[in-house]
């Protein structure tokens, strides 16, 4: 959960995505929604991660339709599917030319280097 919302904080710089849930305390460890500001479409985004990277987001829920998408962060999940996942989200924010902050997968990494202890 910490290394993909260091990516959601690293995108959000622009303006372009937030946080579902504004307070972090109250934010799930389970998942993390984002919310794409109009005029960008999040439906876009996640037709394009399933579609040429494999990649199913979650969909917004309730008022939520078509203005989020949810990155699950539960059950067997590693960091590798997580790094996988992000960058497939950074990839095509880049290719649909949603505004985001640059590096959203590098704060990931460097979350995780500091949460995953040396052997």
């Amino acid at each position: 959960a910490g290394a993909v919302r260091s990516a959601v904080a690293a995108w959000a710089a622009a303006g372009a995505l937030s946080f579902n849930v504004e307070i972090p305390a109250q934010r799930a460890d389970s998942v993390t929604a984002v919310r794409v500001a109009e005029p960008w479409d999040a439906e876009a985004l996640r037709r394009w991660c399933d579609a040429r990277c494999g990649v199913a987001l979650g969909f917004g829920i309730g008022a939520l339709g078509g203005k989020s998408f949810r990155i699950a962060h539960m059950g067997h999940v590693n960091a590798p599917a997580v790094l996988g996942i992000l960058g497939a989200v950074e990839t095509g924010l880049a290719a649909l030319g949603i505004p985001h902050g640059r590096g959203g997968v590098q704060a990931a990494i460097d979350w995780l280097a500091g949460a995953i202890p040396a052997p």
